[in-house]
């Protein structure tokens, strides 16, 4: 198996949800979707093998697009939403 690297499957990428930016939350929002994806699927092959498929149906991207929305509700609220 080519297996997805360690550092791609650490679930809260730097272990916290504090962020100094709107900004940097989102990214962060992006790449916790991805490492869980990862976690789901480590098998780098199988993986890349299905983006073609995935990446061009419009159901699986709004999909994606939700699944990033939830990890960002979850951090702008572990960060207060950004307000003093």
């Amino acid at each position: 198996m080519n297996r997805v690297p360690d550092e791609a499957l650490v679930l809260v990428p730097g272990g916290s949800l504090i962020t100094a930016t709107a900004e940097e939350g989102r990214a962060l929002a992006i790449m916790m979707a991805r490492h869980s994806i990862h976690n789901i699927q480590p098998d780098f092959d199988v993986l890349k093998g299905g983006r073609p498929n995935y990446s061009t149906t419009p159901e699986s991207l709004i999909a994606a697009s939700q699944v990033i929305a939830l990890e960002f509700q979850t951090i702008a609220a572990a960060n207060n939403y950004w307000r003093d």
